[in-house]
């Protein structure tokens, strides 16, 4: 029987359970895809926690992005065929032997891209791109500041920061150096250096754009770094993951400060320096852009690290890995049926 994949309920990787569920039946713009690789995701640990916005109710399959073949399709679908190779990103649900989605969020995966490599650029390989080429709009000879280099997100801002001649300064614990070297960027270790003093002596005239996914209490700091014309990016608020009260909280604030850089840009008191947040969404630039990845995958020009492939019913090792921060580089979950190495 397939499997799938339940959180059970708040708590860490003990209420991770697996469970026998049957093959799903599309309904008219359905598609039934045989999973091949799932993506373990900073998501899934906010959603043990009740810290991911708009969450299911437990019990739940998470698996926020999936590769896979095709194996059915409903009567009204016409864009996509059995047999053909795919990507989806459905946020919740990819955790599972066999998924259905909507025809219109798929997108075709080449033959030959392996498929731990496709899933990684799934969800963090377009939050990368457009972070870079439709949030900040950077150019090559400018320099960004990566806050939190060593992650999902971080790994590939690295390479297509280094593919579009963009200069790129990450932090990252010393433990992860010698991994996230050959990515070019310029190493900061956040854990014993000043971030902000390194980084001002990097780039005496400031950075052109800085990644920020720690949260609210962060940005000021970034902020600061900016030289004139640049742009501040917030995705996300990892560093209050064990705050107390609503999950929305944390991202309040960071839009209460958001709010106010932006009344002063329009009043022109912040040397042209922006700032914004961003979320990844699936639309026409969405599908645009993972098509784009998954080309320079398939080229070579763009490898993404992927730091360990474990089988899917041992998604709760998986996030017990995850959350201890020992790998760098996407954890990949591969249902049995596929043959891979876990």
């Amino acid at each position: 029987m397939p499997t799938e994949i339940v959180l059970t309920g708040l708590g860490g990787p003990e209420v991770v359970t697996a469970r026998e569920a049957a093959e799903p039946v599309p309904g008219p713009h359905g598609v039934v895809v045989r999973t091949e690789a799932a993506g373990v995701a900073f998501a899934e640990v906010q959603m043990l926690r009740g810290r991911y916005p708009a969450q299911p109710k437990f019990p739940f399959v998470p698996g926020y992005d999936l590769v896979g073949e095709v194996v059915a399709v409903g009567g009204a679908v016409t864009s996509v065929r059995v047999g053909q190779r795919v990507a989806a990103m459905p946020r919740t649900g990819a955790w599972a032997d066999y998924v259905e989605v909507r025809d219109r969020d798929v997108v075709p995966v080449p033959d030959d891209v392996d498929a731990a490599e496709a899933v990684a650029v799934v969800l963090n390989g377009v939050t990368a791109w457009q972070l870079l080429h439709r949030a900040a709009k950077v150019h090559s000879g400018q320099t960004v500041l990566v806050h939190g280099v060593g992650g999902g997100v971080g790994t590939l801002l690295a390479q297509l920061g280094a593919l579009a001649g963009v200069r790129v300064i990450g932090t990252a614990s010393a433990s992860r150096h010698k991994v996230l070297r050959p990515l070019g960027a310029e190493l900061v270790d956040h854990r014993t250096e000043d971030v902000p003093a390194r980084v001002r002596e990097l780039a005496p005239r400031g950075v052109d754009a800085v990644f920020d996914p720690l949260g609210a209490e962060s940005l000021d700091r970034s902020w600061e770094l900016l030289a004139p014309g640049g742009t501040l990016v917030s995705y996300g608020s990892s560093a209050t993951m064990h705050d107390e009260g609503p999950w929305w909280t944390p991202y309040l604030r960071v839009v209460r400060r958001l709010a106010v850089w932006e009344l002063l840009r329009l009043l022109g008191r912040t040397g042209g320096r922006r700032a914004r947040m961003y979320y990844v969404r699936t639309n026409p630039d969405y599908t645009k852009d993972l098509s784009e990845l998954l080309r320079l995958v398939s080229s070579g020009r763009l490898r993404p690290l992927i730091g360990r492939r474990m089988a899917l019913r041992d998604a709760a090792e998986a996030l017990a890995t995850h959350m201890s921060g020992r790998v760098t580089g996407r954890i990949v979950l591969v249902p049995d049926h596929s043959g891979a190495p876990s």
